[in-house]
């Protein structure tokens, strides 16, 4: 079964006279699932609807109409979210562009093996990384983790790299949102 059902997704004209309302309902399902740790760390946690809506505004942007172009964005957008047992989310490390960006880019190259999810029981989960977000130098500032949590809810989300360990703890409506995808 797809994740996210191809008939769910409207052409970009007709998703143009939807776009006010549909964003409204993605922004606020957005602030559920927003966690910052740090001075500079939001982490999303994404769902079938943010996905949907993902797409919805690159076949906008893009003017996609194609019928091969729309299925690669589905799939693309797809395979961010996690499998049953996983939550899926985007880091976005939000840094002004510039050479000191860039150093502490270089810097926390090894930054995905140091996040984590902090169970009930205080176990640590790491995410599953995509590896195509860096390379043999750098990390890219936008990152896609999935989290293998099986059916336990995190009750905080942190780093503890060297020089930059933070953990914040989830409030019961983030802990309600990832609760539903772990129960879908």
């Amino acid at each position: 079964m797809a994740k996210i059902p191809r008939h769910t997704i409207v052409d970009y004209q007709t998703y143009e006279e939807l776009r006010t309302d549909f964003r409204r309902q993605v922004m606020a399902e957005k602030d559920r699932r927003r966690v910052s740790v740090g001075p500079c760390f939001t982490f999303l946690f994404e769902n079938e609807l943010t996905m949907r809506y993902q797409i919805q505004e690159m076949m906008r942007a893009e003017r996609i109409v194609k019928e091969r172009d729309i299925l690669h964005e589905i799939s693309t957008y797809e395979g961010v979210l996690g499998t049953t047992g996983e939550l899926a989310c985007t880091l976005l490390i939000e840094l002004a562009a510039g050479p000191e960006a860039d150093q502490r880019l270089r810097r926390w190259h090894d930054l995905p093996e140091h996040m984590y999810l902090r169970l009930a029981d205080d176990r640590l989960v790491r995410p599953v990384v995509d590896e195509r977000q860096r390379n043999t130098e750098r990390i890219s500032s936008v990152q896609y983790l999935k989290f293998h949590v099986g059916r336990e809810l995190p009750v905080a989300l942190g780093i503890d790299h060297p020089g930059e360990c933070w953990e914040t703890v989830l409030n019961d409506d983030q802990r309600l949102a990832l609760a539903e995808d772990l129960s879908s």
